[in-house]
């Protein structure tokens, strides 16, 4: 067993254990606190599908990450107030059901993703950064201007949509639900990267020439990862506005972007557990800093420059090294 597989594992066992504790405790912040470290590292997971292994460098992710929470939105108010979302020859109404809402999200996102997808991958470096960049901005003013669901001010649910067999109020199933969820998406990440296709698409990344020349299309193998990394960050935000309970614009700005692929350079770029222990650090950064000074980003961009610096491979490639056990 290597020495990265023993730390993932730590950091992976934490969250549960954390969480069953507090639950104990009574301390719900705690449980509330590990799953959103749960949702953000989904989110991460399914950005470093393209970042960490395509070396696609997406600054357009929180678009999918908002998608996924105001389809939950939607939805979800619809079916509180039992009003039609539509009114065609058959009438479409709204959910609060996770397993209807969850399919739907990742299906829009991934509808959303494929034209963007086409249009961007057609560039690369600096360029397909700022057209990713600019169709999550399109995206954001046009959740700002649509007032039926909150405009600028976001729209609030009035409770957490439900799970069979599951009380999703409590806080500690919620957690139970979002770290399954994870573990899933962390799975099936392991299971592309180890695959004929991961290898592919790593190929791209290397050398497209040489993987074209074998017969195999750059563009069509990195369309499919880009809608895929959105369909599972779209999962992500709709977990996440379950557990705020509350769908914004916020959720598709830039800064979320941003902040998704800070926690894989954090964690490591590539790296299966990478943005599960970015997710970590990040969190608990802003918890620690941010209850001592009101400009935590300012220490915490020296220490994000640092890893940058001197641990190309992220915290987990820093303290992992080459060192094999067993």
């Amino acid at each position: 067993m290597t020495r990265e597989t023993m730390i993932s594992l730590v950091f992976a066992l934490a969250l549960p254990i954390i969480a069953l504790i507090a639950n104990q405790m009574g301390e719900i912040f705690y449980i509330s606190l590990v799953t959103r470290i749960a949702i953000l590292a989904l989110a991460a997971t399914g950005l470093n599908l393209v970042l960490g292994l395509g070396g696609m460098v997406s600054f357009g992710h929180a678009a999918f990450f908002g998608i996924g929470g105001y389809i939950t939105g939607i939805l979800a108010s619809h079916a509180a107030d039992g009003s039609a979302l539509m009114s065609l020859p058959i009438t479409i109404s709204g959910s609060d059901q996770m397993l209807i809402i969850w399919p739907v999200a990742m299906l829009v996102a991934g509808l959303v993703a494929l034209p963007i997808g086409i249009i961007s991958l057609r560039t690369s470096g600096v360029y397909f950064i700022m057209i990713t960049l600019a169709f999550a901005q399109m995206i954001y003013y046009f959740a700002i201007s649509w007032p039926a669901y909150g405009g600028e001010d976001g729209l609030s649910l009035a409770l957490r949509n439900n799970f069979p067999g599951v009380n999703t109020l409590k806080p500690l199933s919620f957690f139970l639900i979002a770290y399954g969820v994870l573990m899933v998406a962390l799975f099936l990440f392991s299971r592309i990267r180890n695959s004929r296709f991961g290898a592919a698409l790593e190929g791209a990344r290397q050398n497209e020439l040489r993987l074209a020349s074998v017969g195999i299309g750059p563009l069509r193998i990195r369309l499919v990862a880009f809608v895929l990394s959105a369909m599972i960050t779209a999962l992500a935000g709709a977990l996440f506005v379950d557990l705020n309970r509350f769908v914004s614009p916020s959720m598709l700005s830039w800064h979320m972007s941003g902040e998704l692929i800070v926690l894989i350079i954090l964690g490591g770029t590539g790296r299966l557990f990478g943005p599960l222990i970015g997710a970590v650090l990040y969190v608990l950064f802003e918890f620690a800093l941010g209850g001592m000074v009101e400009h935590w980003q300012l220490f915490f961009g020296l220490i994000l420059l640092g890893v940058v610096m001197f641990a190309r491979g992220g915290i987990i490639g820093l303290v992992a090294g080459k060192i094999r056990y067993g």
